[in-house]
C-alpha cells in the first residue's frame, strides 16, 4: 500500500481528527549551542535574506542566508494548534529580528497528521517557492476559519477512501474550502485542482514527512532543531533565548 492511501485509509477510518494542541516532545541535551555574538551577514546588493527561499535536499523550504551560521529547522502541522500560535507570535520576530541579518536561516519540512494537513502542505507547494511560507503563515492565521470549514465541509462527503486517488483530495480541497481560501490568496483554483490530482506528488510529500519524522525522532509539532540539536522549546518565548545563547544576538 503506498503512504498516501495507508494514510488514508487510517486517517479516514473514523473521524478525521484536526488536534489543536501540539504533541509532547522529548527533551534533548542543547549543550554546545552556546557561542559568541555573530556579526550580521550582509544579503548581496538588492536582496533581502527574508525574501531569499531554496528547497532542501529534505523537501524543506529554507528562509535566509544558505550559509547563516545558525540553522533553525521547523517540523510543523497545519493542522496544529501550537503552530500556528507560533506562526502568528514567533515567526514576525524572528525573521525581522534574526532572518533578515544574515545569521539565522530557517527551515520548514511538513510532519504530515492527517488528510487536512496533506491538502495544505500540497496547496502551499503548489505554486513557486517563494509562495510556500507566506502561504503558510495565512493559512495559519486564519487556523479556526479552515479548521472549522474543513471540519463542517468534510462532515457532508461520504466515503473519500472510496473515491480513485486522484479525486481524493481534489475533493478534500473542495469540501473543506481550501481551494476558494488559497485562490483568495493567489493560488488559482485551476492550479490547485490539478496539484492536488497528482498522486504521485501528494504520496511523495507523505512519504517524506514519514520519513523525516522516523529519522529524526519526531512526533509532536512545533519541534525545532538548531544545527542539528533537537530544542526543548516549542513557542517563541523558549527558542528565543535559545538562538541569543548560539550568538544571534
Amino acid at each position: 500500500m503506498t503512504p498516501s492511501r495507508r494514510f488514508l485509509a487510517t486517517s479516514l477510518a473514523g473521524a478525521i481528527a484536526l488536534t489543536l494542541s501540539a504533541c509532547d516532545t522529548a527533551s534533548e541535551d542543547e549543550a554546545g549551542l552556546a557561542g559568541e555574538p555573530i556579526a550580521a551577514i550582509a544579503a548581496p546588493e538588492g536582496q533581502s535574506w527574508a525574501e531569499t527561499i531554496n528547497v532542501s535536499d529534505d523537501g524543506g523550504y529554507v528562509m535566509g542566508n544558505p550559509d547563516a551560521p545558525l540553522k533553525l529547522v521547523e517540523y510543523a502541522s497545519h493542522t496544529c494548534g501550537a503552530c500556528a500560535t507560533f506562526s502568528q507570535t514567533g515567526s514576525p520576530a524572528l525573521k525581522k529580528d534574526y532572518v533578515s541579518t544574515g545569521v539565522v536561516s530557517v527551515e520548514l519540512r511538513n510532519l504530515v497528521r492527517d488528510p487536512i494537513d496533506l491538502t495544505i502542505a500540497t496547496l502551499v507547494r503548489c505554486g513557486s517557492p517563494e509562495m510556500m511560507l507566506p502561504l503558510s503563515d495565512q493559512a495559519w492565521g486564519a487556523f479556526n476559519e479552515v479548521m472549522a470549514n474543513a471540519q463542517n465541509g468534510l462532515s457532508q462527503v461520504p466515503n473519500l477512501g472510496e473515491l480513485p486517488p486522484e479525486q481524493r483530495f481534489v475533493t478534500i480541497g473542495e469540501a473543506s474550502g481550501l481551494i476558494d481560501f488559497f485562490a483568495a490568496r493567489g493560488l488559482s483554483s485551476d492550479q490547485a485542482r490539478t496539484c492536488l490530482a497528482d498522486n504521485t506528488t501528494v504520496e511523495a510529500i507523505a512519504a517524506k514527512s514519514q520519513e523525516l519524522a522516523v529519522e529524526n525522532g519526531v512526533n509532536g509539532t512545533p519541534t525545532f532543531f538548531l544545527n542539528g540539536n533537537r530544542l526543548d522549546a516549542n513557542q517563541w518565548n523558549g527558542l528565543e533565548p535559545v538562538l541569543q545563547r548560539a550568538g544571534a544576538r
